[in-house]
């Protein structure tokens, strides 16, 4: 492991045009000096094509020089800590748990290696503990899975398709966060690969800090190997979707201000609305995710969405993975994800719609691409969810500062074709600009950013606060002292 070492002085002095060929012979040679030989995957084979295109959205599917997919904590071990030797500074590398991430460069890379950590995807229920063991490339849909039999579930994603490893260390709000808190406040104990190659686990008793670090603290630590998640009793939700003419936005409006102030009361129920067109229907419509986690049909919490007339509804009793199934979305489109958190304000909501809608008809003047969509979902984050967190310990994401009700919003944008990224992107980023004025002439503006759902132009890790953010960065320098996963490895970094 020493010999590829004695290369890296040699960089300072090649032509700039065989730098990154020499640059991938030396990091990809020096995993496949390794036991990870046949874990290697170049351009041009099938395993490599296989990983490459499998990122949700198109526009996140890079080329790195190979991709190394581990199947244990060990393998991980050995990838990072050859990385890190086999050059001082010019191995860069991407950490890939389900790729749902739509911004490019956030868990893929160019230049670079990319860990994919697909094969490590597997759920194991400790029943005397009551505790889930997931690896980090499972997907929501294939834990929930494993432990229906045991009559058990965790707070995962809502989309089955989601990845375990990005969704929890960026916080993640599942179902039951009225109930338990964020996802990542349910994390009893992380297994981490760190930059020297150690495996340690962090929890409340060992490297308690790292423990509330990676609660929303991301990528910027080292490799999480593992996840020991609290379980809960599991009932049949009650749940769906129910679709509605544009036209009731107003009613929608105050009702969404109403569940979001009252979710206290009865904190089973889960709302998510979505105001969506599709150019393949020309269709403008509003479609709730509704959803009760106990087997309970049209429970108060949802009087005043009752009493709106619908087109269609499949509210039912049902599973959480088929629940989940039902609100995955569609892969083969580029995307984009810009998002902005504010006070439960109607007057908000109703700019952002307007804004959405606004943005649909520029949309239709210009876009190329045969189909396109553009959603724009609002969900209520209520004080009521770091309550939880506080009461579990804490975490990073620094709302317990705030003592207001909150909305977080989500503008989603998919189009077909890379001629329409100059259209979709300036239009997400710039309907997000205005609305923030917008909120901060009503003093409704939050600075909270959701990381899991946030571009790579925004900042999530400077919302969590200035105490938040010193914290990270001394757990940063503590566990990774030489910041290789600052500065080496791509995604939202601490600054």
């Amino acid at each position: 492991m020493q010999a590829p070492m004695a290369v890296a002085p040699l960089l300072s002095i090649l032509p700039e045009a065989n730098f990154a060929t020499f640059s991938s012979d030396v990091c990809c040679a020096a995993l496949q000096a390794t036991s990870l030989r046949d874990q290697v995957l170049y351009p041009f084979s099938a395993g490599y094509n296989e990983s490459a295109t499998s990122y949700f959205a198109t526009n996140a599917q890079l080329s790195p020089w190979c991709i190394v997919q581990p199947y244990s904590a060990e393998d991980v071990s050995i990838a990072v800590s050859t990385l890190v030797q086999a050059d001082e500074s010019q191995c860069r590398f991407a950490v890939r748990s389900g790729g749902h991430t739509p911004g490019a460069g956030v868990a893929n890379i160019e230049q670079g290696i990319t860990i994919d950590l697909s094969m490590m995807n597997s759920t194991t229920y400790h029943e005397d503990k009551g505790i889930a063991s997931i690896l980090p490339g499972a997907r929501w849909e294939s834990v929930y899975t494993a432990l229906d039999p045991y009559g058990v579930t965790v707070p995962g994603g809502r989309s089955g398709k989601v990845g375990v490893g990005g969704f929890l260390l960026g916080g993640g709000n599942s179902f039951y966060t009225a109930r338990v808190g964020f996802a990542c406040d349910n994390v009893e104990n992380f297994e981490i690969v760190l930059a020297s190659g150690s495996i340690i686990n962090a929890n409340r008793t060992s490297h308690p800090d790292l423990h509330k670090a990676l609660k929303g603290g991301s990528n910027n630590f080292g490799v999480v190997t593992r996840f020991d998640l609290k379980t809960l009793p599991l009932d049949l939700l009650w749940g769906g979707l129910v679709v509605y003419d544009n036209s009731t936005t107003a009613q929608q409006i105050a009702a969404a201000v109403d569940f979001t102030d009252n979710l206290h009361t009865d904190p089973y129920a889960h709302w998510i609305g979505t105001w969506r067109y599709s150019s393949d229907t020309d269709a403008n419509i509003i479609a709730h995710a509704l959803e009760y986690t106990k087997p309970v049909p049209n429970a108060p919490p949802f009087r005043e969405f009752a009493k709106i007339a619908n087109i269609s509804d499949t509210t039912r009793l049902d599973t959480i993975g088929n629940l989940a199934a039902e609100l995955d979305l569609p892969q083969g489109y580029r995307n984009i994800f810009t998002t902005g958190t504010y006070l439960n304000n109607p007057q908000v909501l109703e700019k952002a719609i307007a804004l959405h809608n606004a943005n649909i008809e520029k949309a239709k003047a210009s876009a190329k691409s045969a189909s396109w969509n553009m959603n724009i979902l609002i969900q209520p984050w209520p004080k009521l969810f770091w309550e939880h967190s506080q009461a579990k310990g804490g975490n990073v994401l620094g709302l317990d500062r705030f003592d207001e009700n909150l909305v977080q919003l989500l503008f989603y944008y998919t189009w077909a074709h890379p001629t329409d990224d100059p259209l979709f992107q300036p239009l997400a980023t710039t309907i997000l600009s205005d609305l923030n004025a917008h909120a901060q002439s009503l003093a409704a503006h939050n600075e909270f950013i959701y990381l899991d759902y946030a571009d790579t132009s925004q900042d999530p890790l400077a919302g969590y606060g200035e105490d938040n953010g010193r914290f990270l960065r001394k757990v940063a320098q503590k566990f990774d002292p030489h910041a290789v996963f600052q500065e080496r490895v791509p995604g939202f970094k601490l600054g």
